[in-house]
């Protein structure tokens, strides 16, 4: 699934890196606990979480994770910003929470 396709199914707002919206991502993964993250081992995936802060970042980088989505309409500040475009992480902010967006993503297909 693209994520543009996976923006749009959140309802979600792009933060950064909208140059990538047509990557492919092929898993996807709800949690936040970054402990949890890391124990999930699929590349190409998308995180879904409500923890905002740059070790969400980090995590994602570290696991080959493409986009972040914050769910519950968290904001995240500009060095998260800045630190996900650094690393050519997509971040969206989504209103949802989270088991709806991921409900709303295993509908969609993304259910591995």
């Amino acid at each position: 699934m693209k994520i543009r396709e996976v923006a749009k199914i959140v309802n979600g707002e792009v933060l950064c890196c909208e140059h990538l919206l047509d990557n492919e991502v092929y898993s996807a993964c709800g949690s936040d606990m970054m402990s949890n993250v890391l124990a999930f081992v699929k590349d190409q995936g998308c995180l879904l979480t409500g923890l905002c802060n740059p070790q969400v970042i980090r995590t994602a980088e570290m696991m080959d994770i493409k986009c972040v989505v914050l769910v519950r309409g968290k904001c995240p500040d500009e060095a998260m910003t800045k630190l996900a475009a650094a690393h050519d992480i997509v971040l969206i902010r989504s209103n949802e929470r989270m088991f709806e967006a991921c409900g709303k993503l295993y509908e969609a297909g993304l259910n591995r």
